[in-house]
């Protein structure tokens, strides 16, 4: 009986000792906020622990019931979660997916562990569950910031680039065609500035969005800053699906975007496309190559597309290469002054000097100023440059009335661009006053251009430059169509007869007839004339016996260095 009572105590101390082991481990799973379930192979036996009513919204009794089970996780994920429910036939050991749950939908972690007997056979596993909704949604934001742009809503330049590697290597296996566009939003910066930065933001935000709305497993689209936008399409049917979404994009332009303060706003793109493998091998130089064609594009004005051209990219990095050099030039003492003289017709005495900028590259190689004042002016270099040009001239024209007493006439031929800024008439008079040169030597020379640019403006200037004694020459008479209109209201005091009408002006008869008009009317309204690029005898014969009054060419003096013109002014200032 001894022996009896004795096992009894054991088996109870036993069961006791197995239920709090089963109460510690219950504790232990509820209080780590995951569901648990475990199976044993043997028994059948299936019991649930943790949180599971927190996540499935079925009871213990329809855990049996597989697919009622598997029903509670989403469509794409069930067949990977049946797996899982067998794992000891694969051997799977973790899984993520999204579940309905009770409270919504949750992204969830499944991990298993498996024993298994000396045979290799499973004895019993368990299951655990968690829910990684928070985890992931971190991860997500995460990685869209890693990979998206956060206003647009469209690829990052970064995972664009990734992507435009995809579709470049699937043409190459495919022997197919990869195009690439780059938008630029056309004056985006004045229409930031009028309208605000979180109105500009919207702005960019639904365009991003048009454009995402565009995109599909043939089409990416990527934001790379402010206003520039990439489109990448791989491209079976070569620039007719360029076309295509171009004439997409501009139909939405059209509407105008409603924007936070109500208004509507309707922006202009300029385009630029190239394609694989024609442009370029890599997805970079495709992206580089587009820049480039875009800023063709944009040079060609609003609103405009543009196609890669081999010209096009090597004009233009010939034109970048440049415009470096165009800014360390001015450190480095490239530019040098030359001037052509200029004399009266009847007496053949010097009437002044043009000043006229040289550039010669560290080579030795001199640069045509015909082809890098264009870059200067489009790159805003010109404005440094054209300041140097007029302090550099000023500066050596004191010199030589100081040795020469010469009352000659300085011309200075003056940049569109220069004319825009608000300090160009306080720039003037400021050199002028430092070297002590009278205002009346000084001629300041424009052409048409600059009065179409800003024609008001510009005549203000002048005339308050007119008022302190400051002559202003028209460059290139005749060569606009409405050189005439400026005539009246603008304080001209020379006209500048192109080259153009100078050239046959002996041998061809309209071309005399115009030029002998043309003067003839100059003189009339009472403004000197000088006719340029005179380089025959017969030429300056003719020119003189029509009224012509001032000479300029290579007849009498090519470009000179300012030695050469202290030379001239040394032996005929006085005859």
């Amino acid at each position: 009986m001894d022996e009896i009572r004795y096992k009894l105590e054991l088996l109870k101390a036993m069961n006791q000792k197995i239920t709090e082991t089963e109460r510690m481990y219950s504790m232990i799973c509820e209080t780590s906020n995951n569901a648990f379930f475990y199976y044993n192979y043997q028994t059948k036996q299936l019991n649930i622990l943790g949180k599971w009513n927190d996540f499935f919204e079925c009871e213990l009794k329809d855990i049996r019931d597989l697919p009622k089970w598997v029903n509670c996780v989403d469509e794409p994920y069930r067949a990977g979660f049946s797996d899982f429910l067998n794992i000891e036939k694969d051997g799977k050991l973790d899984e993520i997916m999204q579940a309905t749950v009770r409270n919504g939908k949750k992204w969830i972690e499944m991990q298993c562990s498996i024993n298994y007997n000396s045979v290799g056979r499973p004895t019993d596993k368990v299951v655990r569950i968690k829910d990684i909704t928070t985890l992931k949604k971190k991860n997500d934001e995460l990685s869209f910031m890693a990979f998206y742009d956060a206003l647009s809503g469209l690829f990052n330049r970064n995972y664009f680039v990734k992507k435009l590697k995809e579709f470049v290597d699937k043409a190459e296996r495919c022997n197919s065609v990869v195009s690439v566009m780059i938008l630029d939003i056309d004056d985006f910066r004045k229409i930031n500035d009028g309208i605000g930065l979180l109105v500009g933001d919207d702005l960019i935000q639904q365009f991003g969005q048009f454009l995402k709305s565009l995109c599909n497993d043939n089409i990416i689209a990527g934001h790379f800053n402010s206003d520039l936008f990439c489109i990448a399409i791989y491209d079976p049917c070569g620039s007719r699906s360029v076309e295509t979404i171009h004439n997409i994009i501009r139909e939405r332009l059209s509407e105008g975007f409603t924007l936070l303060d109500g208004q509507n706003i309707k922006i202009t793109v300029s385009v630029g496309v190239v394609e694989y493998p024609e442009a370029a091998s890599t997805e970079l130089e495709l992206i580089n190559c587009a820049e480039i064609v875009m800023f063709k594009s944009k040079h060609r004005g609003k609103d405009t597309i543009s196609y890669y051209d081999a010209r096009i990219l090597n004009d233009f990095i010939e034109t970048v290469a440049l415009e470096n050099k165009l800014k360390t030039a001015l450190f480095s003492n490239s530019f040098f002054m030359y001037y052509q003289p200029q004399f009266y017709s009847d007496s053949r005495r010097i009437r002044g000097v043009e000043a006229l900028i040289r550039w010669r590259d560290n080579d030795g190689r001199m640069i045509s100023p015909a082809h890098f004042i264009p870059i200067a002016e489009q790159s805003g270099i010109i404005i440094p440059i054209g300041d140097w040009v007029m302090e550099e001239s000023i500066r050596t024209f004191a010199a030589w009335r100081e040795k020469f007493g010469c009352d000659i006439i300085l011309s200075i031929n003056i940049s569109a661009i220069q004319y825009k800024k608000d300090d160009f008439v306080d720039k003037v008079l400021t050199v002028l006053k430092k070297y002590d040169v009278p205002c009346n030597n000084i001629e300041l020379e424009i052409t048409e251009s600059v009065l179409i640019d800003d024609f008001e403006n510009v005549k203000v200037k002048l005339l308050i430059l007119r008022e302190y004694g400051i002559r202003v020459a028209l460059d290139d008479f005749g060569t606009g169509f409405s050189s005439m209109s400026y005539l009246n209201g603008l304080p001209i005091d020379t006209l500048k007869i192109d080259k153009t009408f100078i050239d046959n002006v002996v041998d061809d008869e309209s071309s005399k007839i115009i030029t002998g008009s043309m003067i003839d009317m100059v003189n009339r309204l009472g403004y000197e004339t000088i006719a340029e690029g005179v380089e025959t005898e017969e030429q300056y014969q003719y020119l003189k016996d029509i009224g012509c009054e001032v000479i300029q060419g290579f007849l009498f003096s090519k470009p000179i260095p300012g030695e050469k013109v202290e030379e001239l002014l040394d032996v005929s200032w006085e005859k």
